[in-house]
């Protein structure tokens, strides 16, 4: 596509840094393509040179295998030679390995035997929504069957009409798992009901990812400050005590990173709603202002992990994906809500990526760094995920108006 409706004093409108961007993402697409893919089904986990980590019957989780569907797509629309042969071998792993022929729904994790993990999680069931919801989108002979599957138990199972938001996780025979809500689990699911609507035009999906975002946005998160609680009771009152060990999954106190998540979402749901919900640009300006101020290090760069409930850095790791959303996020404000401050963040941003998150020397990003941007290795073993990294440098390439399926499929791939 062309630079056109970007303000040409913007790097995401000038030639060279949209060539940079997409020698980024063919980067990416080269460390993960061949390497990930397991022959017996699913994708491994990659060590930081890019070895599988583990080639012994490993457990392959859902949401890996469902990220990998969803970013081949996109490559495949890009015209990416073999992409569609890694789309078609996630889909064949989702549907054979992952969902429960028995008892319905989807496994968190399967191996060679079948389920290694047989919980069903709202997290991971978001994320094959988002494969069906992409696959749909290059015609992928699984997809209608998956999307049809997916949208059921979704609906039956973990969709709290009272609530406008899902529950979090039930065991293999869909016994509740009492206690906890969640936030994350509905952030992609809100990402995913986009996708979905844009594949399918069913106006049903929609109308669910806005109720997500009145919810955890427009009610929770600006109770707060417009900061974005991430875990919940059953009836979604905040809990600022929860510890789960999982740091991954369900870190403790707040996470910027999600907050800059939701600053893109809330734009996109925006622009797909035809611009009915009038809080949601005011909101996606507050959740960044709120990340960069309180979330980011002003002394070394980076985002902390987390902070605590006075807003004081816990985990003060920096991760790459905070850095790929707030990217992202600074993209959509720059179309939506210009200002300098997005533009001067956006090009802060990428500065910060380029100096100390790409792996120059074995490819791809480093996926962790300590205090000081030092590559790192405590809560991701490796290189396990192309999601993140990939859509923030394909995002910036194509208007600001839909998931990067909708945008490339109705713009073409001209750069």
């Amino acid at each position: 596509m062309s630079a056109a409706g970007h303000n040409p004093s913007n790097w995401a409108a000038r030639p060279y840094h949209r060539t940079w961007l997409m020698a980024q993402a063919e980067g990416l697409m080269d460390f993960f393509q061949y390497r990930a893919i397991n022959p017996k089904g699913g994708f491994y986990d990659l060590n930081p040179t890019g070895i599988p980590l583990d080639t012994n019957n490993p457990a392959r989780g859902i949401h890996a295998s469902a990220r990998m569907v969803h970013c081949f797509a996109i490559a495949d629309l890009l015209g990416r030679p073999g992409a569609a042969d890694v789309v078609d071998h996630g889909m064949r792993y989702l549907w054979e390995k992952h969902r429960d022929q028995k008892h319905g729904g989807y496994f968190w994790q399967a191996n060679d035997e079948g389920a290694a993990d047989a919980s069903k999680q709202g997290y991971g069931h978001a994320f094959v929504l988002l494969a069906a919801s992409s696959a749909k989108v290059i015609g992928h002979p699984l997809a209608d069957r998956m999307l049809a599957d997916i949208t059921e138990v979704l609906e039956r199972k973990f969709w709290e009409e009272q609530h406008g938001a899902i529950a979090e996780e039930f065991s293999e025979d869909w016994q509740p798992v009492p206690g906890y809500r969640g936030q994350n689990s509905n952030m992609h699911l809100t990402e995913s009901l986009m996708a979905a609507f844009e594949a399918t035009d069913e106006r049903h999906y929609l109308q669910k990812a806005e109720r997500i975002a009145d919810l955890l946005i427009n009610r929770r998160a600006r109770e707060e400050g417009f900061r974005v609680a991430e875990h919940f009771s059953e009836d979604w009152a905040v809990d600022r005590t929860y510890y789960h060990p999982n740091e991954m999954f369900r870190p403790a106190g707040t996470t910027p990173g999600h907050w800059l998540e939701w600053a893109r979402l809330l734009l996109q749901l925006y622009a797909l709603g035809g611009k009915a919900q009038s809080w949601m640009p005011q909101a996606a300006e507050a959740l960044f202002e709120r990340s960069m101020t309180l979330g980011w290090d002003t002394a070394k760069g980076g985002f902390f992990y987390t902070l605590d409930w006075q807003d004081n850095p816990d985990k003060r790791s920096k991760l790459w994906w905070p850095m790929c959303e707030a990217a992202g996020a600074a993209h959509f404000l720059n179309h939506h809500v210009p200002n300098s401050f997005h533009e001067e963040s956006y090009r802060k941003l990428w500065s910060t990526i380029a100096a100390h998150f790409i792996d120059r020397d074995n490819g791809g990003w480093f996926e962790e760094t300590t205090e000081d941007l030092k590559p790192a290795n405590t809560l991701f073993p490796g290189k396990g995920d192309i999601y993140h990294a990939f859509q923030a440098c394909l995002i910036p390439l194509f208007p600001a108006t839909g998931s990067l399926t909708k945008v490339i499929a109705e713009n073409g791939a001209t750069l």
